[in-house]
Order: C-alpha cells, then structure tokens, then sequence
C-alpha cells in the first residue's frame, strides 16, 4: 500500500533538519562500518593487503561518484516534483534514473576490467602488490552494475522524506557484509577462505541486499517506482531532467577521486606504509563524517522541496544553520582525533612506519574538516535548487586548483607531513570560498530573483 510523501515545506526548520538526520546517523554509521569492516578484516592479511586496499579506493570512489550524483540529480527533480504536488512526473523520474544508473555504472565496471593493471601501475602500485589489487578488483568492476544502484535507490527514499527506511536498509546492507567479510576472507568450516577475493564477493552480496530492500520500499510504500518503458521519447525527457543536475555533479564527485588519486600517487613516494596509512586514514576519519554527512544527505531532499514549493525564506535558513553546524563540529572533532590519534593508530595499523605515518595523519588532517564540511553542503544545496554549474566550480577551485597543488608543494617542503599540511589549508580555503558564495547568493531575495528568471518566457 502506497503512502504520501513526507512534506517538508512546513514546521521548524532546525527540528526538520535534525528530524530528517538523527535516523541518518545510523545509516551513516553504517555506510562508515561497511568500509571499515572489509579495512580491518584485510589488515589482518598483512600490510601488502592493506596497501592493496589504499590504492582500490579511489577507483571504487569513481563508480560510486557516479551512482551519487545520478541520485543527486533524481533526489532534486523528484524532490522538486513532489514539493510542486506533481507525484506522476516524481516517479516518472525515479524509474528512468535508475535504468541510466545501471546502464551507466555496468559501463564502467566493464572498462575496468579492461583497463585494471595498467590503471593501478599508474597510481604507483609495485608489483607485489598488484596481485592483491586483481583478485579484489576483478570481482567489484563485475558487481559494480547492479550493487551500486542502491545508492540512487536510496537517494530517491530520502527525496520523499524519508531518512528511517533508508538508514535501516544501509544498516542491513552493514550488517551482512560483517558477518560475510571474515566468513569469505577467512573461511569457516566447509567454507573456504579466499582473502581479498572473499572481501570483493562479501561486498557485492551485501550491496545486492541493499538494492533489493529500496526497490520494495519504493514500490510499495510511496509508489515512486514506475512501470519501466522503452519509449525513448519518454527516457530522453527524464534523462535531460536528470542530467541538468547530475552532469555537472558527475564532474563534481569525480574530481574527488581525481584529485585523491594524484595525492595517492604523491604519497606512494614515501613508501608503502605511507599509502597503507593514508588508505586507512581515509577509512577512519569517515566517522569524522558521521553526524554532518548525516545532515548533508538530507539537505538535498529538505531544500529541494522548500525550492519547488517556493519557500526561499527556508532554504536561506537551512544554509544558515547548515554552516554554523559544520564548523563547530568539524572544531570538536579536531581536538578528539589529535588526542586519540596513537590509540586509533594502533587499531588499524600492524607494523611500526605505517602505526607512526597514521598518527600523523589523524593529528594534522582533521583541522580541515570544518571548513571542508561547509563546502560539501554548501555545493550539495546548489544542487537542491538547480545551480549545478555553480556547484562544480566550487569543488574544482578547492579539488583541483587548491587540493592537488597544495600537495605537492607540501610534499617537497616538509615531506608527508607537508603533504597532509596541504591538504588542511586546500580545504578550509574552499571552505571560505564557499561561505562567502553563499552568503550572497543563496539569500531569499537572491533566490526569488533566480527562480524569476528561470520561470520567465524565452
């Protein structure tokens, strides 16, 4: 039986963003866990393993920009849809993104298979740790189609409203690749262990768990999925719909593994447990990200719907209060990260050079976290309201003007830590960046301005 929407135009604004976030804390949780679980079972297959791990993660990073910004773009125009009234163009949408996601995403996987070894070469993978690289690889780029639909799946959940569902549907998706991981790594009984290969198939079973239960809970409970067609009249119009948002978020996400690939490659010449501990690093400081990516997930469906309905005064609040939150947050997390940095190190890391490079790493990196958290919602809100371009040009100053620049000079002068360093001041420069955007053309006179114009004739 199918239900109405959540309508976000109404009630508090604070008590709707927390109300839409508190559930997503789990879910985040629980997306953080995934990643940690398949971390910590492979560490302890030993430092080439985990090494392996560092240089998968920005490819796996790539198919998943592009399932994330193919939800940014549908969680927008059904959210924008639905805060209109018009449920029959929302489902519309929802149904067609998700047939361009797997078309798009099974693409991918089947050029990487194509293209793996020389890829990985290029990031500065050695040869003892290829191996490794290939049994995990192979089996993700096969998967990759049809597991990373969960992702719009549950993007489109969220532009209903609704942050439970989803966050329970990630924390079974969890749940099933713990329990998987050391059963497939390690073996039990009957059960063969198969390493690396064990974690990839863990994954993509989990994943496929996922995508299941959002299908279900779009089908029958808000009846946002629609009989798929073939007409391609029909596609097309959706597709454009979608791709005027998700195209330039597209760009957007993939300078991330981009410009995280180039650091990669910088950090790989200091050494294997250089990159073992910036792979790890990446992987812990995801709890850093716990409660505001909760709060940045459900921003694009809160300030989609406020946008469609016209309500201008309540995007500018959300963007007000949006960014006071990042930087208090991202100060607290700070100090707790330089203080535990040797314990959380000796959890993830076996041998002495990759434990001492991970205190580094958690001692210097977290004091971007603020600033780089209110770029993140401030781009993530552009979206919302249909200003993709506008978005894109905020992460490429910070991503590829600030980011990978401030890197490698950091590298040269003062080494990993000069690398880390860099990293820090890139992203409270975006940061700034972004706030100052914001605050200019993201207020509610701005924004009636803009709508104006886009609603006026010729």
């Amino acid at each position: 039986m199918t239900t109405r929407h959540h309508d976000l135009t109404e009630g508090g604004m604070v008590r709707r963003m927390f109300g839409l976030a508190v559930p997503m804390v789990a879910g985040t949780f629980a997306m953080t866990a995934f990643q940690l679980a398949d971390t910590w079972f492979v560490a302890r297959l030993g430092t080439g393993p985990l090494a392996a791990m560092g240089f998968t993660f920005p490819v796996v990073m790539v198919t998943g920009c592009v399932s994330m910004a193919l939800g940014t773009g549908a969680t927008a125009i059904v959210s924008q849809a639905l805060g209109e009234g018009d449920t029959r163009r929302a489902a519309r949408v929802a149904t067609d993104c998700l047939v361009l996601a797997f078309l798009i995403v099974t693409a991918l996987g089947l050029i990487g298979i194509a293209v793996m070894d020389p890829l990985f070469r290029s990031m500065g993978a050695k040869d003892d740790v290829q191996p490794f690289i290939r049994s995990y690889m192979t089996v993700w780029f096969l998967a990759a189609g049809p597991c990373f639909l969960a992702m719009p799946a549950n993007s489109i959940l969220r532009a209903a409203g609704d942050t439970r569902l989803p966050s329970a549907i990630m924390i079974a998706g969890a749940g099933a690749n713990c329990l998987l991981d050391p059963l497939l790594i390690f073996g039990w009984g009957p059960i063969p262990g198969t390493g690396m290969q064990g974690a990839a198939v863990a994954t993509a079973w989990s994943r496929a768990l996922t995508v299941l239960l959002a299908f279900l809970v779009l089908r029958r409970r808000y009846g946002l999925l629609a009989r798929p067609t073939w007409r391609i009249g029909v596609l097309l119009a959706s597709w454009r719909q979608v791709m005027h948002i998700a195209g330039p978020a597209l760009v957007s996400y993939l300078l991330h593994p981009v410009s995280l690939l180039v650091i990669t490659r910088v950090v790989a010449g200091f050494g294997t447990a250089a990159v073992a501990a910036f792979g790890a690093g990446g992987r812990i400081e995801m709890f850093a990200y716990l409660v505001p990516m909760a709060l940045g997930i459900s921003l694009v469906p809160l300030v989609g719907q406020n946008y469609g309905g016209g309500r201008y005064d309540r995007v500018a609040e959300c963007r007000r209060y949006s960014e006071r939150f990042a930087m208090l947050w991202g100060a607290l997390i700070a100090l707790a990260f330089f203080l535990g940095a040797p314990y959380l190190a000796g959890l993830f890391a076996r041998d002495d050079a990759t434990r001492q490079a991970l205190v580094l790493y958690l001692r210097i990196m977290p004091f971007g976290y603020g600033m780089r958290e209110v770029l993140r919602y401030v781009t993530l809100m552009l979206n919302a309201i249909s200003r993709p371009v506008a978005s894109l040009g905020l992460n490429a100053l910070y991503l590829i003007a600030l980011n990978v620049p401030f890197a490698v000079v950091g590298a040269r002068l003062g080494g990993l830590a000069g690398v880390f360093v860099g990293v820090v001041l890139a992203g409270n420069a975006g940061g700034l960046a972004a706030l100052l955007y914001s605050h200019r053309r993201m207020t509610p006179e701005a924004l009636g301005r803009g709508a104006d114009r886009r609603a006026a004739p010729g």
